[in-house]
């Protein structure tokens, strides 16, 4: 798999994508994630966490105030700022890395990249407030847009597609058109096919295993795998026993194209990372 090369500004840093994958280590600030289960809700075992990812090997933070799993409902504007903004603070100064702010809110984003964060990941895809498409297009920040049927309370009712990939493809190129008309660059939009947003266990793993398709966007693409519930199903495992299956996704993702995986478990995935871009590379 020969993937394209990318070059994201970043505030003070440059990420290069293609040569190597980048990891995103995900700190959920929630009570109810369900990869987590609150471990890192309190903000001084959510910056722990931040630390411990950046000295195995992540080279991107990703904090998130609000869980988006099945069935789960909005938090306020003031709850989740409450959550992330020291959490952010204190990583922008103690790390020497990126941080990504999770959120669909504008008020919640401006907030976090005042406090030192330096990119955007929306799993809305610009599709809830209008604010955070102003805000991406006036701060010229890196912006994350991921494809999600329905929303995370709806989103695994019913799932279904008429062509899977087709459908896809066709809303991350809306989606990205619409973020162009409205003056944010091209160049800093990264896709996300949305693993386990609105999808069955077929559809996702059907994604894993055709996420080169997704090239034709001409974009970086950003796979978030880690520990989903599809994992489960097909090993019978709870999520506190699927690290081996997600490390599995986290291979064919990468020889399909990946140029950056989101994961909650960094040590080992960055040798996994490291080794399977070997080959690809030798």
């Amino acid at each position: 798999m020969n993937r394209g090369r990318f070059t994201i500004r970043c505030g003070d840093h440059t990420l290069e994508l293609g040569a190597r994958t980048l990891l995103m280590g995900t700190i959920n600030v929630t009570p109810d994630s369900f990869s987590d289960g609150g471990l890192f809700f309190h903000t001084d075992q959510a910056i722990k966490q931040g630390e411990l990812l950046a000295s195995e090997g992540a080279d991107i933070l990703d904090v998130g105030g609000e869980s988006t799993r099945p069935f789960s409902n909005s938090v306020d504007i003031e709850e989740e700022l409450r959550r992330v903004i020291p959490v952010v603070s204190q990583l922008a100064k103690t790390t020497s890395l990126p941080i990504s702010i999770d959120t669909c809110k504008g008020q919640v984003a401006r907030a976090a990249l005042d406090a030192g964060a330096s990119i955007i990941n929306d799993i809305s895809a610009l599709r809830y407030d209008p604010e955070l498409l102003q805000l991406a297009a006036k701060s010229r920040v890196p912006l994350v847009l991921m494809h999600m049927q329905g929303s995370p309370r709806t989103m695994q009712l019913e799932p279904h597609y008429g062509s899977l990939l087709s459908e896809i493809i066709a809303f991350l190129e809306e989606r990205i058109q619409f973020a162009c008309e409205a003056g944010i660059s091209r160049d800093q939009i990264i896709i996300d096919p949305g693993i386990g947003f609105g999808k069955t266990v077929h559809h996702n793993l059907l994604l894993v295993k055709h996420l080169d398709s997704l090239a034709t966007l001409g974009r970086p693409i950003l796979l978030g795998t880690s520990r989903k519930s599809f994992i489960g199903a097909v090993l019978d495992k709870d999520v506190t026993e699927r690290e081996p299956g997600s490390w599995a996704t986290v291979c064919a993702g990468i020889i399909k194209g990946a140029h950056l995986v989101r994961v909650h478990e960094v040590k080992t995935c960055r040798q996994m990372a490291d080794m399977v871009d070997a080959i690809i590379n030798a």
